[in-house]
């Protein structure tokens, strides 16, 4: 088991990856020229994946490898259920670890979409960082 200091450190570390995807997808709305609407929802799915597994770290449970929404969220719902319907919320982001990301996976998405999957990441970094302990907040 990590120390106290160790797994605030770590917490720390996971929300601050998290909102700086937040921040690239914010960045790429308001991009002057067209923004790349399937990068948003790449880094709005990170960003929810981070703030999952930054959730789990800060109880200290483990996790495997995985861009799986579904499985972290119900690991965080778990432990706290006040999350579900945030993770249900979430889940649909899982996808766009990928999807996007590679030729001939899927068409570039709609803004309208892109702006949904962030806001859906938001939906859910927020309530994360008022579950963590202040000083793992970044």
């Amino acid at each position: 088991m990590a120390s106290d200091a160790a797994r605030v450190a770590d917490v720390r570390a996971w929300l601050s990856k998290a909102a700086l995807d937040l921040r690239a997808a914010t960045h790429e709305i308001s991009a002057p020229a067209e923004a790349l609407w399937g990068d948003i929802m790449f880094h709005a799915q990170q960003a929810a994946e981070k703030a999952m597994k930054a959730f789990l770290v800060s109880r200290d449970v483990p996790f495997r490898k995985t861009h799986n929404l579904e499985e972290l969220g119900q690991r965080c719902a778990v432990l706290d259920p006040t999350l579900v319907a945030f993770v249900d919320e979430t889940v649909p982001l899982t996808d766009y670890a990928w999807t996007f990301r590679y030729p001939a996976e899927a068409d570039e998405p709609l803004q309208q979409e892109a702006e949904q999957a962030l806001e859906t990441a938001r939906r859910f970094y927020d309530p994360i960082l008022n579950r963590v302990h202040p000083e793992a907040r970044p």
